[in-house]
């Protein structure tokens, strides 16, 4: 990689020709049209919350370095490699688009008779190029390298610019644009920043089965992205009408791995909304510890138990039953397990230490059983095993 240092273009040179894309909420171009400031393996533009974009301003106002930005060369155009966060957030203030605070608390915007110095102000940028056999990788290694610093990229940025291309900006436009109508609805059931990839690695993860860079490898050069649409915008749709209302612990759940394992089925969405309300229920009563498990439960049938981490009985009410039921069992010389006495096994007269027996419920807790004293009773770990949750 070639590098130059250039102390000589200002803040005025890159504002010039700066055009903000508001819908998309990205920085197009800048430095007279020559400056690509958001090329497409670059991430979103997240400085855009009142609080980052500000603090850039802020620091050239009082005359603060805001550190190296980095230009790549690329024919007679550059591409910011680095710090197009911070090229976005002045140039918005510059062109009107963003308010900073005045020394009273007020908001104010760029004024030209109060800021004109700023746009004379001196940046420090390395130009660079790539070289060897294969430039596009090397650029790319730079461009991880050099974003280390900062607000560290996610996986998926990593992924964009590695595999950047038609798909890759075609699939950003949808899945990473805030201002897409959809993204309130999606955001029900899949958790994370929009601008930073996050809603775009679900779509990835469930279309390819979490297979994620190598569908990107396989469709980088693709110039449409039907079947990611097609495939999230089919689990959205199984979710909304398989679930009679939404709850916040669906929010960020595996759906993509839910719906190829139940979405051929049939429900009966009364019963299964009315189970799992009475499934919540037991969890604000400290029975269920795992509520975000509830979903997955009632969809397979509610044969996973262990799902939801049933609370178990207190080791004080284990104990006492046990005491009880074995001496109990020693009055009429049969095993403290009663499921022993009923076998007829040869352990029909053992008598079994507290550490070799289990608490188990009489009446199941799915059947209605609660965890009480009441409807506690002990039985050897086999026959406890063998019991389940019948």
């Amino acid at each position: 990689m070639k590098t130059e240092l250039r102390t000589d273009i200002t803040v005025g040179d890159i504002c010039k020709g700066f055009h903000y894309n508001t819908l998309e909420g990205k920085g197009v171009r800048g430095w007279n049209g020559k400056l690509i400031i958001q090329p497409e393996y670059q991430r979103n533009y997240i400085y855009a919350n009142g609080k980052d974009d500000v603090a850039v301003v802020d620091s050239l106002l009082k005359k603060y370095p805001i550190g190296l930005l980095y230009f790549l060369k690329v024919g007679d155009e550059y591409e910011v490699l680095d710090g197009q966060q911070r090229i976005t957030s002045f140039g918005r203030f510059v062109s009107g688009q963003l308010d900073v605070l005045d020394a009273n608390g007020m908001p104010r915007k760029f004024d030209p008779a109060l800021h004109g110095w700023l746009l004379k102000r001196p940046l420090t940028i390395y130009i660079c190029e790539g070289e060897g056999d294969d430039p596009e990788r090397e650029i790319k290694e730079w461009f991880k390298t050099i974003n280390i610093a900062g607000k560290q990229l996610t996986e998926q940025e990593f992924l964009n610019a590695t595999y950047s291309g038609p798909f890759v900006t075609s699939a950003k436009a949808v899945f990473s644009n805030s201002s897409n109508a959809n993204m309130q609805k999606w955001k029900r059931f899949v958790s994370g920043d929009e601008r930073r990839q996050a809603v775009l690695t679900t779509a990835l993860d469930w279309v390819s089965k979490g297979h994620v860079e190598d569908y990107l490898k396989d469709h980088r050069y693709d110039t449409g992205i039907t079947e990611l649409t097609a495939y999230f915008d089919s689990v959205i749709a199984w979710i909304d009408g398989t679930f009679k209302d939404v709850k916040d612990e669906m929010c960020g759940l595996e759906w993509g791995r839910l719906y190829e394992l139940y979405h051929a089925k049939g429900y009966d969405i009364d019963k299964m909304w009315e189970r799992i309300e009475a499934l919540f229920a037991d969890a604000d009563n400290g029975i269920v510890k795992n509520k975000r498990n509830i979903f997955e439960y009632v969809l397979g049938g509610e044969t996973k138990h262990e799902l939801l981490k049933v609370r178990l009985f207190d080791p004080k009410i284990a104990k006492r039953v046990y005491a009880r039921q074995t001496e109990e069992a020693k009055a009429k010389g049969v095993s403290n397990c009663p499921d022993c006495v009923l076998a007829h096994s040869t352990n029909a007269k053992r008598i079994y230490a507290f550490n070799e027996m289990e608490a188990d419920h009489v009446t199941a807790w799915t059947k209605g059983g609660d965890t009480s004293e009441a409807n506690c009773q002990m039985l050897c770990r086999h026959h406890n095993r063998v019991k389940g949750n019948s």
